[in-house]
């Protein structure tokens, strides 16, 4: 039965690298499902079974190695409200966006802070401000395309390096909660829920800690 179980884990472990969007996900995820089907097939002494998942752990660990040791650039690239380029960024991206952020639609605005932050000079997320009349600023936008959301863009904007806040007077940020995965995401940013801000959940960050 124990042997049992360890196949059925194996498995699963499998099958959930390929629903990865990251890439490190992926690569770490299968290279644990591998090492738990090579166990199993030691188990059960299905040799042929455990060659092979000891070549694909290989391929996992060597890509895994590189992906870690390689010392990505990021950047921020500001563009004017009107650039044609973000307004097909947001509408490539509506559906996705949606997910996370239902209802929301670029609209743009005179005086909004529009970013898009580069991973290795590739367009990888869009960040995107407005300054409020009550003083705060209302992030509309964080958005990361799906192969790279594992938090170092996140990290990256909301860090002093950015520099994507220069010359913003506002002392406090505030976003959509959005779903649960938007809002946890929010949380680890440094984001906390702001009490008596109506039925649709907002979430408040001290911007003075990254400036």
């Amino acid at each position: 039965m124990v042997v049992q179980v360890i196949g059925y884990v194996a498995s699963a472990l499998v099958v959930a690298s390929l629903a990865m969007t990251s890439i490190l996900r992926l690569r770490l995820i299968g290279l644990i499902g591998s090492l738990t089907f090579l166990g199993y097939s030691l188990a059960i002494e299905a040799y042929p079974i455990a060659i092979t998942n000891v070549v694909i752990a290989g391929i996992h660990g060597y890509f895994l190695t590189k992906l870690l040791r390689h010392h990505e650039v990021f950047t921020v690239l500001h563009v004017a409200p009107s650039s044609k380029y973000l307004e097909y960024f947001c509408s490539f991206h509506a559906e996705e966006i949606d997910r996370y952020l239902p209802g929301w639609r670029y609209e743009p605005h005179p005086d909004q802070i529009s970013a898009f932050v580069l991973r290795d000079l590739v367009p990888a997320g869009l960040f995107i401000a407005i300054p409020r009349d009550d003083g705060r600023l209302e992030v509309s936008l964080d958005f990361a395309i799906p192969q790279y959301r594992d938090f170092r863009l996140g990290r990256f904007v909301y860090s002093r390096k950015s520099g994507i806040l220069a010359g913003v007077t506002a002392a406090r940020a505030v976003a959509r909660g959005g779903t649960a995965v938007h809002t946890r995401y929010l949380e680890r940013m440094g984001y906390h829920r702001v009490p008596d801000e109506g039925p649709d959940p907002r979430y408040e960050l001290d911007l003075t800690a990254i400036r």
